[in-house]
């Protein structure tokens, strides 16, 4: 495959309008920003995204809208997963021909499945498409843990590229770092997971915080890349209460409060998601202050 993935990319949140439509204009700035910000790559209708809520068109829209704003300027790697096998392989090819680089396929959720129906289900997806495939093990969101040893299996397949690994634990991370195939793309999927995992031999993080700090995050990333521990130590020190602060309630909801006290969105949600409780929201609108975010009030 000739997309190699390295270096911070941004699980894109999807920005709706007041009345619940996709809001475009707030999406093309959110791509200009990470542009403008020097981000690595860009990962459009993740569950970051809501994507469980996007119609297909919806959907289909806003990968359509991310790569005529990039321009080739950056891979865009598609959030196409979901617990159907079958529809996700249709809605694989359909992806394919929309100018990404790449496809994020979410681990099945309900489902929960064995390690060889994950195998199995990932295996498909392979190949009904010839982009190449990342994927994402969040078991704490998912219900089921994609383990080293399918992880190895797995990476055997040409175009099974890497994982966004979010199993929350450092041995499996690198158990998986070890077990797999040479070239093998091994990603942090938790910001705060970031600084260990590169450490150990990963290669970069798909964030949430990126939407905000585009800029902080992929030059942590590059210092990791370039193994300049001490001043990744510092920077990391100095993101970490942010990366914690897009956590204290369900992703997205954090950062989608974050991006609109920025003014950069409107603050909506699609049930089955609903704005913050107030005592978090003051926790997040000071830990954005203390980060240069935002302005304190009155000041």
């Amino acid at each position: 495959m000739a997309l190699e993935i390295r270096g911070c990319g941004t699980a894109l949140v999807t920005p709706f309008s007041r009345d619940g439509t996709i809001d475009v204009d707030a999406l093309r700035r959110l791509v200009q920003f990470q542009l403008r910000e020097g981000i690595d790559f860009l990962v459009p209708c993740g569950t970051t995204g809501e994507t469980p809520t996007l119609e297909k068109e919806e959907y289909l829209g806003v990968i359509r809208v991310v790569v005529e704003e990039v321009g080739g300027k950056i891979p865009i790697i598609a959030g196409v997963g979901g617990n159907n096998t079958q529809h996700i392989c249709e809605l694989a090819k359909e992806v394919s021909l929309l100018g990404v680089q790449g496809i994020l396929s979410v681990a099945p959720y309900y489902n929960k499945p064995t390690q060889e129906g994950l195998f199995q289900h990932f295996k498909a997806i392979a190949e009904s498409t010839n982009l190449p495939v990342i994927l994402y093990n969040v078991p704490s969101r998912t219900s089921s843990n994609i383990e080293p040893a399918t992880v190895a299996r797995l990476s055997k397949i040409s175009n099974i590229v890497g994982i966004k690994e979010a199993s929350g634990s450092i041995i499996q991370q690198m158990e998986v770092i070890h077990a797999v195939e040479p070239g093998f793309a091994v990603l942090s999927g938790d910001d705060a997971f970031t600084f260990p995992l590169m450490s150990l031999g990963g290669v970069g993080v798909i964030s949430v915080v990126s939407n905000e700090i585009p800029g902080e995050m992929t030059t942590l990333v590059r210092l990791l890349l370039e193994e300049k521990y001490r001043e990744a130590r510092k920077l990391n020190a100095k993101l970490l209460p942010l990366m914690q602060a897009n956590f204290i309630e369900t992703n997205p909801i954090p950062v989608k409060a974050a991006l609109a006290m920025m003014g950069m969105i409107e603050e909506v949600y699609r049930l089955p998601l609903v704005p913050m409780k107030p005592e978090n929201r003051a926790r997040l609108e000071k830990e954005l202050i203390s980060q240069g975010l935002l302005q304190a009030k009155g000041a």
